[in-house]
């Protein structure tokens, strides 16, 4: 029996030893719980009240065997190689309570004598691997969580890292943007890294963002430029072998002006800046008439394009322009008159408004410069209209005689009958025509070119004219004044081309001999020369053939029609060099103004001094063509042109060769009756009322009679309101006709009225410009205004909408005393 105990015990220490190994050989964290598992056991066997015996243990605790044993057992044990070999101290009391392994919640039973320990090992392996199961979900449990733990510190470390990459990039668009900005003049700012400039109205808000130098090498560097290169009055920038930039300030009136100058320094470097005109930058006007007539400008498009005169059917501008331009936020860029410029607006898909100083082989041939120079003057101040207030010619009335003067209101109150003279008959029986009318005045007969036999002849052709010096003597008798259109081209086939080429009075053609005049095409005549109004002895030629046409005739004024700069000769020549083929407009105008009277001019690129009014371009007879007189009158107004001489009521169609022509259908050539009368209504609150087609010839009595209702009412109240105004014009330079924006600045819907307009701050116009609309949409400025139709009051800053306009009515409203009630 002994032997027997002897080898179970052998057999089940050596089982503890071989699980301690293997514990020993697993994971640290598993062998550290069997090593802890075992030591806790053998320090409890050594130090606690339990004892051991070989029959287990009884519920009571009571020793179940002897000291001999205990002895025997001892030396047994010491065989066994175990990590903490018990100690013995003396009698053991059993203590019956369970004892908890390793603090982990598991209980061991308790034993009750040391040989118990042989017996109990298979409880303490149980025990152990009840351990191993719980602990190793723990474990894995305990592994997730670190792996999660380790995700969102990841999570945080990157989200950290983007923060701080945001921060940079943050901190360096700030640097660029705002510290390396130096504020050079008062609300100006300045990047010259970047090249961005801004200016700010007087309360700080940004109302100009441009970059500038656009084309300039990333890596080419800025530099002050050298002494001898610099100006008193301004800051100088040189980027090398480049361009030279030059800012200066000026201040006046509580108005900020910026003066950009850019020199080129390279012949592959043109000069141009551009202007954020995106929606938050507030809308723009001037120029002129540009294709398409966007009003705003900002809502058209327009590529790269020299900045001169053209038809406006084929080319990008129209006859009347001037490098000014206006936002409603308060700023103005007038560009100088010396620059070749090139302009385009929101090209290749931007919103950006592009000036280019650019030589080329047409419109900018005659180099001022060696290399083309940009220069150009911001101003900027609180208020649009202040604003454009101080930038207008003032002052108009200076040198003004009594006679000019009372031809600009004769202009304002009197028609003009506009006639293509294709014989003395057909003259005479037009003023016939209108003196049966009754209620129209005689008012001014302009005579198209066609009065000549060939352009350029400048004297009456007697075939067609035999009695022509009696004729005019009768319509003077009849009140009417006799308007003759003259112009600058002489055709190969008039009597006066010999003369002109002989005394050299033509321009010649670039390049070649300058005894050879450059011939161009002008209207009928395909072939044609230009007079060089810059040779000294063209103007006194010219002088004498039109004071003789006065003299002979008993003209009262010419009309000068200038053609535009595409009509000139490709490769022109003049004795003196002209900045581009519109300055030519302005030499000519300003020469014939000196010596003989003129009612009118075809087209300006400088406001010809009163009593000149500046026609509209031709427009056809269609329902688009309509649309488009307004924004031109306000555009030509805004570019500082007040007295607008329109187009013909109905558009632009040429007249019949005589109305007693059998062959020729009269009917048929006038323009459609509904758009004749509403062309009629929109002429009577214009500055000139021109007619080519009188109302009499539309079988429709109700033409006639709303005609007449027209004619009374710009009598009554229309004519009195533009003599008004056009005399403030004189002392102003304010335009007669305005835009909403100038009665009610601050007001954003009078930014964007393309249809109404007012005379003078008195009176709005909104009339009818599509076909077949009987009703539309208006809009009142501040204050009180009396309908025009009804009679009654209504109240501004507020639209109207659907306003009723029956085909015989036109919507105007009057203003009323600020203190009106309703």
């Amino acid at each position: 029996m002994e032997k027997d105990n002897k080898d179970n015990k052998d057999h089940k220490y050596s089982s503890i030893y071989s699980l301690e190994r293997a514990l020993s050989a697993g994971t640290s964290r598993l062998g550290s719980i069997a090593e802890d598992t075992v030591s806790r056991f053998t320090r409890t066997e050594s130090d606690s009240s339990a004892t051991f015996s070989n029959s287990g243990s009884s519920p009571n605790g009571s020793p179940l065997g002897s000291e001999t044993e205990d002895e025997g057992d001892d030396e047994e044990m010491s065989k066994v190689p175990l990590q903490a070999p018990p100690r013995r101290k003396g009698k053991i009391v059993v203590s019956t309570t369970n004892q908890k392994l390793g603090g982990n919640g598991i209980e061991i039973p308790g034993v009750q004598s040391p040989n118990s320990t042989i017996t109990s090992v298979n409880s303490i392996s149980s025990l152990l691997k009840e351990k191993l199961q719980l602990s190793i979900p723990q474990a894995l449990r305990s592994s997730k969580k670190r792996q999660n733990a380790d995700y969102r510190i990841r999570a945080f470390v990157g989200i950290l890292f983007l923060c701080v990459v945001f921060l940079v990039g943050f901190a360096h668009i700030y640097y660029t943007q705002h510290v390396l900005q130096r504020a050079y003049f008062d609300k100006f700012r300045f990047n010259k890294n970047e090249r961005m400039m801004y200016v700010y109205n007087n309360v700080g808000a940004e109302i100009i963002a441009g970059k500038l130098g656009e084309g300039i090498p990333a890596d080419t560097g800025v530099f002050p430029c050298l002494t001898h290169d610099q100006r008193s009055d301004s800051v100088c920038l040189e980027w090398l072998q480049q361009t030279r930039l030059y800012l200066a300030h000026t201040q006046s009136n509580d108005m900020n002006c910026y003066h950009v100058a850019w020199q080129s320094l390279s012949p592959h470097f043109n000069p141009m800046d551009c202007f954020d005109w995106s929606s938050k930058r507030g809308h723009w006007y001037g120029a002129g008439q540009i294709q398409n007539m966007a009003y705003p400008l900002e809502q058209g498009r327009l590529d790269l394009s020299p900045f001169i005169t053209g038809d406006i059917r084929k080319h990008p501008f129209g006859n009347v322009l001037k490098p000014y331009f206006l936002n409603s936020k308060g700023a103005t860029i007038l560009v100088d008159s010396q620059t070749p410029l090139y302009v385009s607006i929101n090209a290749n898909r931007t919103k950006d408004f592009c000036l280019q100083a650019k030589y080329d082989a047409f419109a900018y041939i005659n180099h001022l410069t060696p290399l083309p120079q940009l220069n150009y003057t911001i101003c900027a101040t609180d208020n649009m209209k202040t604003l454009h207030s101080l930038m207008a010619e003032k002052s108009l009335w200076d040198g003004l005689k009594p006679d000019e003067y009372s031809a600009v209101h004769s202009l304002l109150s009197e028609p003009v009958w506009q006639i293509s003279p294709t014989n003395e008959a057909t003259i005479y029986n037009y003023t016939e025509d209108v003196i049966a009318l009754g209620f129209l005045r005689q008012g001014h007969v302009l005579l198209s070119e066609e009065w000549q036999p060939s352009p350029g002849d400048l004297v009456l052709d007697e075939t067609r004219f035999p009695t022509m010096e009696e004729t005019i003597n009768i319509f003077h008798r009849r009140g009417f004044r006799i308007v003759l259109t003259i112009q600058p081209f002489i055709s190969t086939e008039s009597i006066n081309f010999k003369e002109a080429v002989a005394n050299r009075l033509l321009i010649s053609e670039r390049g070649s001999d300058p005894r050879i005049p450059a011939l161009a095409r002008y209207k009928q005549s395909n072939s044609a020369g230009v007079l060089d109004i810059t040779n000294n002895k063209t103007l006194p030629w010219l002088q004498a053939k039109l004071e003789n046409l006065l003299k002979t005739y008993h003209i009262d004024s010419f009309y000068l029609d200038l053609g535009n700069a595409q009509d000139m000769p490709h490769y022109y020549k003049c004795e003196q060099p002209l900045t581009n083929p519109d300055h030519y407009k302005s030499v000519f105008t300003k020469s014939i103004l000196g010596s003989v009277p003129v009612i009118g001019v075809s087209g300006a690129i400088s406001r010809p001094r009163a009593p000149v009014f500046v026609s509209l371009p031709p427009f056809p007879s269609s329902w688009k063509a309509i649309k488009t007189v307004i924004p031109t009158v306000l555009s030509y107004g805004i570019i500082g042109y007040p007295f607008i001489m329109p187009g013909a009521v109905g558009g632009d169609v040429a007249l019949p060769m005589s109305d007693n022509n059998p062959d020729n259908d009269y009917e048929v050539n006038l323009p459609d009756k509904e758009l004749y009368v509403r062309w009629l209504q929109l002429s009577t609150f214009l500055p000139v009322i021109r007619f080519t087609h009188l109302p009499s010839k539309y079988s429709d009595d109700s033409v006639l009679e709303m005609a007449k209702r027209l004619t009374t009412l710009r009598q009554k109240i229309v004519t009195p309101l533009l003599k008004k105004y056009a005399n403030e014009s004189l002392d102003s330079g304010l335009p007669i006709v305005r835009p909403l924006w100038m009665l009610d600045p601050a007001d954003p819907a009078c930014h964007v009225v393309v249809d109404e307009f007012s005379v003078g701050e008195e009176l709005i116009v909104a009339p009818i410009l599509y076909s077949g609309s009987r009703q539309r949409e208006v809009y009142l400025p501040a204050g009180a205004w009396r309908d025009g139709i009804d009679g009654s009051l209504r109240k501004g800053s507020r639209w109207i909408h659907n306003y009723r306009v029956a085909e015989d009515k036109v919507a105007y409203f009057l203003k009323m005393p600020n203190n009106t009630r309703f």
